[in-house]
């Protein structure tokens, strides 16, 4: 019988612990969902782990007091506009409030990435899940232009729903505590809210996801390609036909099938990691596909999971099962997520439903549930940027330009498509879409070519190759190619031609240049003739 808790009868507070308990409880039979929480978690902490590296690796060159978007100089925008810094904390809720230096980002992307190991190896509870979740929202809201994906708030949603996937402190692979069903149903839910998001947005964007034709470009024009793609390219439209079809079945339709009967879910399931699978193997989309896959592993239930994992992890799993001791603290705890992501997910399906949705956007301050979509337009040409320096004094007719070769961005035509996915690299993408634009537009590409003819080492690090090994030109420029990929016979991964300059050629002694840095108030630009 149930006691009188904090003053309230027992007849009133005896329905709400049921309904805790309900939340709480997980099958112990052959279709619980043991494996498959460890399962999704070990994917998880290879996101979180892949997310980090890229802050601790290349975040001080991106964000730091140096860097292209330094995140201090955006944090006193914030203070200014919110009137003090306390306010402006709870505008933009981060961590690097308190300590935005290189060693300070650099510092913050190993812990993330340390705790994203222990996660990998089998050790969640929902202390180190917490501290992940703060650590990405930290980055999330200071990262301006380089953290603006959808991928960035998905993983911190993920990540929010998974701290509740655990005990608050036993972290084995495999403990007591039964996964919470209203947190697989709740991951369930948001698999089928990125579905949705990605496949209204096409329907309602781009033409040619209508007339079938958009895979005819995308292979070629997405922003980083992988070695596979061109022979996703090259296939005949015939095929790129279905895949769009296949694409709008997964996103739209499938989904539906999650709600019904188990075997309707795990097809619906199998469809929608099929779709992932496809992505990841076509192209570099960062930790989009991966992180993609860890709501949908819970569309599979210990039935398919025991098929699939070695037999003595499965014995772990049932052993686990049939010693489980469900907390009715975790119940409750579970039941208040639940009740919260419903009221969150009422402005995300407004907007599924609006036709003027928007895609990768939160509605509130801190992003636990959003809306999410992908590749609404399709680009039918590829600009590519390419920057190129001479040690020249005086440029001429007769001046050697020589190019900065990229991580991943093409660059010379016999370089072979990088693999990236899930690792990111997070200025190659940005330079994707800076090709589509204006430098007025993407200023920070200014701060790059500043950077770069100081050969500041930092900067240097974001690059593949540096043609002038460590030495700073004496100009840099930068020109506007289209790029098309080859026949798969050519000797060549690409062939280009030049549509004409983006940026004229930029000296250090340039007064505009100069001038443009210091107005825009980036620590970065040195003082002097």
């Amino acid at each position: 019988m149930a006691r009188a808790v904090s003053g309230l009868p027992a007849d009133r507070l005896a329905p709400l612990l049921r309904a805790a308990e309900r939340c709480a409880r997980n099958d112990a039979s052959p279709r619980g969902n043991w494996l498959t929480r460890a399962a999704l978690l070990r994917l998880l902490g290879l996101v979180y782990t892949m997310a980090f590296l890229t802050l601790a690796l290349q975040g001080p060159a991106l964000l730091g007091p140096r860097g292209l978007l330094p995140i201090d100089s955006y944090l006193a925008q914030i203070a200014g506009e919110a009137g003090s810094r306390a306010a402006g904390f709870w505008t933009a809720p981060s961590l690097f409030w308190w300590n935005a230096s290189d060693g300070g980002i650099a510092a913050a992307g190993w812990v993330g990435v340390a705790l994203g190991l222990a996660v990998l190896a089998g050790y969640a509870n929902a202390i180190v899940l917490a501290l992940l979740c703060a650590l990405q929202i930290s980055i999330v809201n200071v990262g301006q232009a380089f953290y603006g994906f959808g991928w960035e708030i998905q993983l911190v949603e993920t990540g929010f729903l998974c701290i509740f996937l655990v005990p608050l402190l036993d972290g084995r692979p495999f403990p007591r505590r039964p996964p919470p069903i209203a947190i697989i149903w709740l991951l369930r839910w948001l698999a089928v809210r990125i579905m949705w998001g990605a496949g209204l947005i096409k329907l309602r964007g781009d033409p040619c996801w209508r007339d079938l034709t958009c895979l005819d470009y995308h292979f070629e024009t997405q922003p980083i390609p992988n070695p596979l793609t061109p022979f996703f390219h090259a296939l005949p439209h015939a095929v790129h036909a279905a895949g769009v079809l296949f694409n709008h079945l997964v996103e739209l339709v499938a989904p539906f099938f999650v709600f019904g009967t188990r075997r309707m879910r795990v097809w619906a399931g199998a469809a929608m990691l099929a779709l992932q699978v496809i992505l990841i193997l076509s192209g570099n989309l960062s930790f989009l596909n991966w992180l993609t896959l860890v709501p949908i592993c819970a569309c599979f239930d210990d039935g398919v999971w025991r098929r699939l994992l070695p037999g003595a992890i499965v014995r772990r799993a049932e052993t686990a099962a049939q010693a489980a001791r469900p907390s009715r603290a975790q119940g409750l705890t579970t039941l208040a997520v639940g009740a919260l992501i419903v009221l969150l997910s009422v402005p995300p399906m407004l907007n599924l439903l609006s036709g003027q949705q928007i895609m990768n956007t939160s509605f509130t301050r801190l992003p636990l549930v959003n809306s999410y979509g992908a590749f609404g337009s399709v680009g039918r040409q590829r600009n590519q940027l390419v920057f190129e320096g001479t040690e020249d004094e005086v440029v001429t007719d007769a001046t050697v330009w020589r190019a900065y070769a990229f991580k991943c961005q093409p660059v010379d035509p016999a370089r072979r498509p990088c693999w990236m996915s899930p690792y990111h690299y997070r200025l190659d993408w940005l330079l994707w879409f800076a090709a589509m634009g204006s430098p007025r537009d993407y200023d920070w590409t200014l701060r790059l070519i500043w950077n770069l003819l100081g050969a500041d080492r930092a900067t240097l690090g974001l690059l593949g190759d540096d043609p002038f090994h460590g030495r700073p030109p004496r100009h840099i420029r930068v020109d506007l190619y289209r790029y098309w990929l080859a026949p798969l016979s050519a000797p060549t991964w690409w062939r280009r031609q030049r549509l004409g300059p983006w940026l004229p050629p930029l000296e250090r002694d340039n007064p505009e240049l100069r001038d443009y840095l210091r107005a825009s108030g980036w620590a970065g630009v040195e003082e002097g003739p």
